[in-house]
């Protein structure tokens, strides 16, 4: 049993570890490509029309966490090949707690298009027309809770496990959106970028209050004043005294065709941008805003509430590893106390969630017509959090076939950010493959006698996005053309 509790305990951190912050790539911001305009509204690509096929048009994936590494997790001890987990000794374990903030923030996101248009007119105008899906979350998991998972309810003896600062919201929905850019004058482009959201699936955590105090005598002394809202595949049970029962998954909801546009979970989001070229087109700066908006969600909606102060039996997970108790007892003591301590309230009331809203700030300085170097800040405000990051780029577009894009980031508490980004065309057929982060190096993980897995040894941050587009028209500005900016590509 022991063994498999490590296992499940380093699997949930690995899966946390994958998690990432909620924000387009920073290579796309400096990438020939379609996508770009998700970046920047008035950002456009060098071709006259784009056609994105679904799925295979650009699946983006955003994986990382602010408090450790993958190092941390699996590690090679001094003098040795083998590769130890932080659960195979009393003193790897503390080693990783001694890592571990006090409060650990992740925020997974993937999004997978449906269908994506762009086009080019004669009135200096741009249009990027884009049906697609996504999914993104905003965590916050508080240090004490990792440290009671690992060793045990007597580490909090006469102290308070604080869990005040325990936060998730997650949703899963469409987006809808038309960019659309103008050429104000020779210099200046601005953009816009509406958006409708239909909401398919959700669950917000309030935590206004919640701390369990271990006693002299193993009690538990527990305080919450928590709220948790879901909308979608979540049927909140209850008996027929009004008591909550359990929170079961439905299955079934999301095999549905009326659930993934579902217009009664309606939500607006706007993007908006612009570009202004100076010194004759050798130097761009812009700026954006992006994802200012919400969702509000009304269809299949439960509440729960859970307010009250009491003291308890205590609940040891150690019972677990003595292999009294397994995971399914454990859960069923907490929902009883729930039941039994709590004023637990459920209601139907609608709710919302809100957009992760961002600010972007760009330069580039065009060296040759091919060869350009770029500085980019972005900013996201996700609840109370303030997550800063910084790249700089040198890029390579040639005759707007290849665009080739290497960069730095400052970002996720990490100064060793090495991204890159490739794309080529052949024919009407344009690939590209970008990521924020590579890792340069790597541990082998040994599985069993005959079998290693290679992993990175320096690893907490992942952006990555890959497809194919449909392009059309690409004409590349002659030495006689008069001062135009057809040519869109600077970054």
């Amino acid at each position: 049993m022991l063994s498999k509790l490590k296992f499940i305990i380093t699997g949930s951190l690995s899966l946390i570890f994958i998690m990432a912050s909620a924000q387009e790539n920073q290579v796309l911001y400096f990438m020939n490509l379609p996508q770009n305009h998700l970046v920047n509204p008035a950002l456009r690509p060098s071709n006259s029309v784009s056609i994105g096929l679904p799925v295979i048009s650009g699946i983006s994936l955003s994986l990382n966490n602010n408090f450790f590494n993958y190092s941390d997790i699996f590690f090679k001890k001094a003098g040795s090949d083998s590769v130890y987990s932080f659960l195979s000794s009393e003193q790897a374990t503390d080693d990783f707690l001694s890592k571990v903030n006090k409060k650990n923030s992740f925020s997974p996101q993937i999004s997978i298009p449906v269908l994506s248009i762009g086009f080019k007119t004669s009135k200096g105008l741009y249009f990027s027309f884009d049906f697609i899906q996504k999914a993104d979350a905003n965590g916050v998991l508080p240090g004490d809770i990792i440290k009671l998972m690992l060793k045990g309810n007597g580490s909090f003896l006469n102290d308070k496990i604080d869990l005040s600062s325990m936060r998730m919201d997650m949703k899963y929905y469409n987006e809808i959106g038309l960019a659309v850019s103008k050429d104000i004058t020779n210099n200046l482009r601005v953009g816009i970028r509406p958006r409708i959201m239909t909401g398919i699936a959700a669950t917000r955590l309030k935590n206004k209050s919640l701390g369990i105090r271990v006693n002299e005598d193993y009690s538990h002394s527990i305080d919450a004043d928590v709220s948790a809202n879901f909308a979608g595949p979540f049927d909140v049970l209850t008996n027929s005294e009004g008591d909550l029962e359990s929170v079961e998954f439905d299955s079934d909801y999301l095999s549905g065709f009326s659930s993934f546009l579902n217009a009664q979970n309606l939500g607006f989001g706007i993007d908006l941008g612009a570009t202004y070229k100076l010194l004759n087109n050798k130097v761009t700066v812009s700026a954006a805003i992006n994802d200012l908006g919400y969702i509000r969600w009304k269809n299949n909606v439960s509440n729960v509430t859970l307010n009250g102060n009491y003291v308890f039996d205590g609940i040891d997970f150690s019972d677990i590893i003595s292999d009294e108790k397994d995971f399914s007892d454990i859960g069923d003591e907490i929902l009883d106390t729930l039941e039994q301590k709590f004023n637990v309230v459920k209601t139907n009331d609608p709710f919302t969630t809100m957009l992760t809203p961002g600010l972007t700030l760009g330069g580039s300085y065009n060296l040759t017509k091919s060869v350009s170097f770029g500085l980019l800040s972005n900013t996201r405000f996700i609840g109370k959090q303030v997550r800063q990051s910084m790249t700089m780029s040198a890029n390579l577009n040639v005759s707007n076939l290849v665009s080739l894009s290497l960069a730095y980031s400052l970002q996720n508490h990490r100064a060793d950010n090495i991204g890159a980004g490739l794309s080529f065309r052949a024919g009407i057929m344009q690939f590209y493959l970008l990521s924020d982060r590579l890792p340069v190096s790597w541990n082998k993980l040994k599985v069993d006698d005959d079998a290693n897995i290679i992993v990175p040894s320096n690893w907490n941050t992942l952006n990555l996005r890959f497809g194919m587009n449909l392009c059309f028209g690409n004409r590349v500005s002659k030495k006689n053309d008069k001062p135009i900016i057809e040519n869109e590509q600077t970054f």
